[in-house]
């Protein structure tokens, strides 16, 4: 009996220390030092939440900068159920799908003869929010021909959002899309008349058509990229895609 009553007071003040003092003391911790992180690295657009820092979201339109292709189901870039596919290099649905992405991008970029290899493959985690900057800068030309910008004037929007190496020697230089488009929506145009996008639909509440997101018809706004677009498709093995070289030709 005195060793169940031990063992029962250590449970309790575990439980207490594990279960209530470290989470609350962590959370606590974490909302005084570092708030913006602790809450989803969330992107505002005045009042309006229109996603976070570090998950993507899928562009189509013309009018902004891609990002990478996404594994996740029932829709691209969904947080609540990340993953992939898991193809390996030489399985055929997955050359059938780098090749559909591949005649995609060289039909919006005719100019061009190479695809950057992270526009047709996915990360791990099928959430990816950055592209490399050789990425951004091979649309520059598109999107500034959609919006009738000058296209030096977006090739230095795109410098201004290179990222660096963290710690100046962890990962490599890459530009955050979502924080790219929002940048490219300012250009000439005051925060007032920018309208965000409606978030894609969670797995609990289910789109019209079998669970994929609803069509671009349902969503336009001044800030609406289309929801099944970017380009779709599966995750290679590995996190930066099935290892293929710098650039893809088309």
């Amino acid at each position: 009996m005195r060793h169940l009553r031990v063992a029962f007071l250590l449970f309790l003040v575990f439980t207490v220390l594990t279960g209530l003092i470290y989470p609350l003391l962590v959370t606590g911790l974490a909302q005084m030092v570092f708030p913006h992180q602790a809450n989803g690295s969330l992107t505002m657009l005045g009042d309006k939440t229109v996603g976070s820092e570090l998950i993507g979201q899928p562009f189509s339109d013309p009018r902004y900068f891609w990002g990478r292709p996404s594994a996740t189901t029932p829709y691209p870039y969904n947080a609540a159920n990340s993953g992939g596919s898991n193809l390996g290099p030489t399985n055929p649905d997955l050359v059938k799908r780098v090749t559909a992405d591949v005649a995609r991008l060289r039909a919006g970029h005719p100019a061009t003869e190479q695809v950057p290899v992270d526009l047709v493959t996915t990360s791990a985690s099928g959430l990816d929010p950055h592209i490399s900057p050789a990425s951004a800068y091979w649309q520059v030309d598109r999107v500034a021909a959609a919006r009738k910008l000058d296209p030096g004037a977006v090739k230095r929007l795109v410098d201004e959002h290179v990222e660096g190496r963290q710690l100046g020697v962890l990962g490599e230089p890459r530009v955050n899309v979502l924080r790219l488009n929002l940048a490219l929506e300012r250009m000439g145009r005051p925060t007032s008349a920018l309208t965000p996008w409606p978030p894609l639909p969670s797995p609990a509440h289910p789109a019209p058509g079998e669970g994929e997101p609803p069509s671009p018809e349902i969503r336009q706004s001044a800030f609406s990229p289309s929801p099944g677009g970017g380009l779709g498709g599966r995750r290679e093995r590995g996190s930066g895609g099935e290892g293929a070289s710098p650039a893809v030709r088309g």
